[in-house]
């Protein structure tokens, strides 16, 4: 039963793979593409590894799904006859893809049999943390520097989206993400969701640091209710030069850099935690970059400001 399951999983990802590259409709690619993101956090699922399950569905899914609508929506209303292109480019991109997917795998094949892990002496020292979920462990305790590069490469890619604002709306409020009278179910789904997802997005913070979750998944889950009221119009896009929108970015990332320096003083190192306190700073680091992912994941999806500042 558990074969035929995996089967039936392998043949729908393949298949919706396959109809995401050949759709000629950009819109209908993009709606394959969120569906194939769907289907691969199940297979994460199936090869038990929950954390990679939700931020898939999450991030490579939800939020870039919307992302590429959104840029679809863009393109198609600045240039609604623009030429598709030629043969010749779809063929330099298959080869190209092909090229990438033949390299992928035969640097999988290449791996030794079994492959090397560090996840004995993770689960070794694990205990010292504090913490009960591997991950986290791995990216907030011994690869913590990397966790504090990818935040700031977050912020890089929102000041780069922002960058394309006009100079009479820089500092201003983007577009509405749906134009003209929002209907009435999307309303009534904007004003029934957002509690739980805000409720559901908390507990994937919280229940991080002990079992699969985390701040990716949980900021995730907060923009997308954000965005879901947005689209329904209930509340007013907030203005890109607001003080308090540029407070709720850089709290998470300042504070992951001031926690590491710290360690200077109260550890031997930088990113070095106190022996006992380890799990409550690591927790308090992951609600402050949980909110600003969170605000951060929403104005990428909003895009650049449209409308000059009030």
């Amino acid at each position: 039963m558990t074969l035929a399951l995996d089967l039936i999983l392998i043949v729908l990802v393949l298949t919706v793979a396959v109809g995401t590259l050949v759709s000629r409709d950009t819109r209908s690619a993009v709606i394959a593409f969120i569906g194939l993101g769907l289907l691969l956090g199940l297979a994460w699922v199936r090869l038990s590894s929950v954390d990679v399950a939700l931020t898939e569905v999450a991030i490579g899914g939800g939020a870039t799904g919307i992302l590429l609508l959104r840029a679809c929506a863009s393109v198609g209303s600045a240039n609604p006859r623009r030429e598709r292109p030629g043969t010749a480019v779809h063929v330099l991109a298959a080869l190209f893809c092909a090229a990438v997917s033949i390299a992928i795998g035969m640097a999988v094949l290449a791996m030794p049999e079994p492959p090397g892990t560090l996840a004995p002496r993770v689960a070794e020292h694990m205990s010292a943390s504090g913490l009960g979920n591997p991950v986290t462990v791995v990216l907030l305790v011994y690869r913590a520097f990397d966790t504090l590069l990818e935040k700031v490469v977050v912020v890089l890619s929102l000041i780069g989206v922002w960058s394309l604002a006009t100079d009479s709306s820089w500092g201003g409020a983007p577009a509405d993400l749906k134009q003209g009278i929002a209907d009435g179910p999307l309303v009534l789904l904007a004003r029934l969701l957002p509690p739980v997802g805000i409720v559901l997005g908390i507990y994937l913070v919280w229940n991080g640091a002990d079992e699969p979750g985390g701040t990716f998944q949980g900021g995730a889950v907060l923009a997308g209710m954000w965005l879901l009221v947005q689209m329904a119009r209930l509340r007013p896009m907030p203005q890109t030069g607001s003080l308090t929108v540029r407070r709720l970015i850089a709290v998470g990332p300042v504070s992951f850099v001031l926690v590491g320096l710290s360690g200077f003083f109260i550890a031997d190192s930088f990113l070095a935690y106190p022996a006992g306190f380890a799990k409550p700073i690591i927790v308090a680091v992951e609600i402050a970059l949980t909110i600003s992912i969170a605000v951060i994941i929403g104005l990428l999806v909003a895009g650049p400001a449209a409308r000059a500042p009030k």
